[in-house]
């Protein structure tokens, strides 16, 4: 046998042959060589790797390269070139030596998987499995599983394949269920499954819990309930629902499909019956319900469909011969419809489904009863479901009775109780609505006001069948105090019931006065109420309700002992429409026969009412001094009103006290209440309001200069920006009753309180003016710096002109402008107020006629020359003709020349 040429070697192979020859088991010589030779063709290199393992057969480089090399030439040819029977041929060859390498078994099986060589390729997985470590198989047994799981593999190859593996690694029990189940094998699939349920060491690996495992295994014994047994499916689904609570609807409809797929419809109805009665959850029970009205219409539709059938089949037996009778089949069919199938099992079915569906509401609600037993309302709703039917719903109330307890029902459970009583009471049945009524009252209800409504409505049933001697003796018998043998017993057994503190009601008692009132006596009305009175749960109504009735039977001093008891008991504000009350009723009956026991009483009354209520008392008060007593004492209560009525309310208090000393001394009596108004420390608001009521009595009565002086002292209190009311009013009243200098002095006076109020606001921002306080000109300069405001020169004038915070009496001292002069009384100079002599007589400033007044700026303090500029050269210079000598006497004495004095002296020097 020649040898082709190609596979000699050549010129160029020379230094590597000799270097073989002299060391051939080295695999670095080999290496290089095939290195050397990457690119010659595929047989001489084929060759080299031949010489090479024939003289290293261990090596696992030269093996693996040799592999790679040939799996690369069969890659692109089809699995039935005879190039692959050589691959296989050298990875035999190769496992001689390397069968302890899972490389090369791992590429050897995936050669023989994609070949398609089923059984080979079992032996070869197998081979592989008994010559490696155990500690490898893990490399094996993953494109095992894949080669098993492909098609054309025998089911019963892969089971055993499989079931060795599990024994191998037991955690991939849901692989092999997932491929049961995928094979078809339901019955080995619900055992595994079982087996994995039932085991409490099992972890998933797939990350599912027991739950899940178990939602699984009912889906498969429900869709295969044909091919699955051996198993307990209705242990095993009702071992879920009592596990699973979020998913019980869809158990409950699992297992009735399985007992459906098995053709026991009955069962399955009776499934569907437990759970709609047993779940707890209105998601689980409608769930239940749908399923079960589509199963019934699936049913009804089934049956119409079988009976037309069945129509049909008579047909054709009534045209068959006579013979046919005697078929086996067609005797079944006709005994199946005679027995069965009647014309009246369709009407049935459809009778089923409406009564399913009239029963929802009551399923329903027996759902959320089952949610919470003690829910009061739902069994309201329960009895309303069975209006008409007396029967049903007295055995509800029974049960509900029976059921709730009081100490954890949901709503009032008393009202249950008397419900349940007015049921037999609709019905004419007195005798056991009593019987209801006497049971309830001996609950133990949460709170006594519950028990109290038992025995309100027990003696209401009485009055509305004209027992009223009956209903007089539940309320004595209710309203009874318990002995202290019963107390000792109570307090020993440490629980106390609602029935030992039930004579202690409000509510009771209310209802039991006014049936005493209705139906008793006086005496036995008064020893009701003087025993509600020494239990000391009496309310100001139900005193007043008691002096009322004393009153209507002309017990007037009894009467109001009962006021004089409501006022030493009770505090404010409940004992205000007492006072009110009390007072109002002695006046009516007594006048002027009782006057000091009524100013007495007055007296006392406003000195213990808080300042929120007591002008409705002094009003009163000094009624009755008008009406009864003197005028004068009169006029004194209404001042100490004045003084005694929260700020808000001294205006409409003062407005009152003005119009009543007019009404009584005349107009000009008046004038000493706004004087005094005026300086009581009123709001600011309020301080004009009067102001300006003063204008309009002054000008009234024809006082120009007066009303002009209460001007002056209320521009103080305006903002000319901010409040132009005053100062539009004070306009016109210049144009009435003034001339030029007194409108030129008010616009001096404008201008000066314009610049007064400016000090404080002008250079601060807006949020700093709406505070109620003064704020800090430092901090309002820091705040304009940051906000990047340079601080000017007006700013730091300002700064010089704004008075000390510590200064706020000067402050207020300094901004009266001109002094208040009242009317005759007092007047307000720039020392303070003094008596002054003449009360008639009014002094007025004397007035300039120079015209340079408007140029002339008045300030309170010394301002610095930057802010008037020539004008303070003006003033000081004049016409060189002023007296230097008395300005600087002046000025060495520190003293400050108001504008009055110092336009006098500018006058003066003009005409020098």
């Amino acid at each position: 046998m020649s040898i082709s040429q190609e596979f000699y070697p050549s010129q160029e192979d020379l230094p590597y042959e000799e270097e073989l020859l002299r060391n051939p088991s080295s695999p670095k010589l080999w290496w290089r060589y095939l290195v050397a030779r990457t690119n010659s063709p595929r047989a001489k290199r084929f060759t080299i790797y031949e010489r090479a393992l024939k003289a290293l057969p261990g090596s696992y480089k030269l093996w693996h390269a040799f592999l790679r090399e040939r799996l690369e030439l069969v890659r692109p040819l089809p699995v039935t070139h005879r190039e692959y029977q050589k691959l296989n041929n050298t990875f035999e060859r190769a496992l001689v030596t390397m069968h302890k390498m899972p490389r090369i078994w791992i590429m050897y099986l995936l050669t023989l998987t994609e070949q398609k060589l089923v059984t080979r390729t079992r032996r070869a997985f197998d081979r592989a499995l008994c010559s490696l470590p155990v500690t490898q198989h893990d490399r094996v047994w993953e494109p095992y599983l894949v080669f098993v799981g492909q098609k054309g593999v025998p089911i019963e190859t892969s089971l055993r394949v499989y079931r060795r593996y599990l024994k191998h690694d037991p955690s991939h029990v849901e692989d092999f269920i997932e491929f049961l189940v995928n094979s078809g094998l339901w019955q080995e699939a619900a055992e595994r499954f079982a087996g994995v349920l039932n085991d409490d060491r099992f972890c998933s690996i797939k990350g599912k819990n027991k739950r899940r495992l178990w939602l699984e295994l009912c889906d498969l014994l429900v869709q295969h309930a044909d091919g699955v047994s051996g198993l307990n499916v209705d242990a095993i689904i009702r071992g879920g629902i009592r596990k699973s609570t979020d998913e019980v609807g869809r158990l409950w409809i699992a297992l009735a499909s399985y007992y459906i797929r098995r053709n026991l419809t009955e069962k399955a109805r009776d499934v569907f019956e437990e759970g709609m009665t047993t779940v707890v959850t209105v998601r689980d029970f409608s769930e239940i319900f749908d399923a079960y009205s589509q199963f019934e219409e699936i049913m009804l539709l089934q049956k119409m469909e079988g009976e037309g059938e069945g129509n049909g089949e008579e047909d054709e037996d009534n045209d068959d011969d006579k013979d046919d009778r005697l078929d086996v089949a067609k005797i079944g069919r006709k005994l199946k419809r005679f027995w069965l199938s009647d014309d009246k099992e369709v009407e049935l079915r459809m009778a089923q489904i409406e009564y399913l569906s009239d029963r929802r509401p009551e399923l329903a609600n027996s759902v959320l009863l089952r949610q919470n037993p003690h829910n009061v309302e739902q069994w309201r709703r329960r009895v309303k479901l069975f209006e008409g039917n007396p029967t049903k719903q007295i055995l509800t109330y029974a049960e509900a009775v029976r059921t709730v307890d009081p100490m954890k029902a949901v709503g009032r459970l008393h009202t249950l109780w008397v419900a349940f009583a007015k049921l037999y009471e609709d019905h004419k049945d007195v005798v056991n609505a009593r019987v209801i009524f006497d049971k309830a009252v001996q609950v133990n209800y949460k709170t006594v006001d519950n028990l109290a409504s038992v025995w309100c409505e027990w003696a209401e049933m009485e009055l509305r069948h004209k027992n009223f001697k009956g209903a007089l003796e539940l309320m004595r018998r209710a309203t009874a105090e318990p002995s202290t043998k019963v107390k000792w017993r109570v307090a020993a057994d440490g629980d106390e019931p609602v029935q030992i503190k039930l004579h202690k009601s409000l509510g009771l008692w209310a209802f039991y006065v006014d049936l005493e009132e209705s139906l008793g006596t006086l005496e036995s009305t008064r020893a009701v109420y003087e025993r509600i009175l020494d239990l000391r749960i009496a309310t100001p109504q139900i005193l007043m309700n008691y002096a009322m009735l004393l009153e209507e039977h002309k017990y007037f001093e009894d009467a109001f002992k009962v006021y004089e008891r409501g006022v030493k008991i009770f505090k404010y504000p409940h004992v205000k429409d007492i006072w009110v009350t009390y007072l109002s009723k002695f006046v009516k009956r007594f006048g002027k026969s009782k006057l000091e026991r009524a100013r007495e009483l007055f007296e006392h009354a406003v000195e213990v009412t808080p300042a929120e209520s007591v002008k409705p008392l002094y009003l009163q008060y000094a009624k009755l001094e008008e009406d009864y007593g003197l005028a004068k004492r009169a006029m004194k209560v209404y001042d100490q009103s004045t003084k005694a009525v929260p700020p808000h309310e001294k205006l409409s208090m003062y407005e009152i006290y003005i119009a009543r000393a007019a009404e009584i001394f005349g107009v000009s009596r008046t004038r000493e209440i706004y004087k005094q108004a005026i300086e009581s420390g009123l709001p600011d608001k309020d301080v004009k309001t009067m102001c300006m009521k003063y204008v309009e009595l002054e000008k009234s009565l024809g006082e120009i200069d007066r009303a002009r002086r209460v001007f002056i002292y209320a521009s103080q209190f305006a903002d000319p920006r901010s409040d132009p009311d005053i100062w539009n009013k004070w306009s016109k009243f210049e144009v009435n009753h003034g001339n030029e200098d007194t409108f030129r002095e008010m616009q001096r006076i404008k201008r000066s309180v314009s610049a007064s109020y400016s000090q404080t606001h002008f250079i601060l921002p807006e949020y700093l003016m709406q505070k109620d306080k003064q704020p800090n000109l430092d901090e309002a300069m820091d705040a304009l710096k940051k906000a990047g405001v340079p601080e000017d020169e007006m700013a730091a004038l300002e700064k010089q002109l704004l008075p000390d915070a510590s200064n706020t009496a000067t402050k207020d001292s300094n901004r009266k402008v001109v002094g208040f002069v009242s009317t005759g009384v007092e007047s307000q100079t720039e020392g303070g107020l003094k008596v002054a002599a003449n009360h008639e007589d009014i002094e007025l400033p004397e007035e300039s006629d120079s015209e340079d007044d408007e140029r002339v700026e008045i300030a309170q303090k010394d301002v610095p020359s930057a802010v008037f500029g020539g004008l303070v050269r003006k003033r000081e210079g004049g016409d060189g003709n002023g007296d230097d000598s008395a300005a600087t006497e002046d000025t060495d004495n520190g003293g400050h020349l108001g504008a009055l004095e110092r336009i006098k002296r500018q006058r003066r020097g003009a005409m020098v």
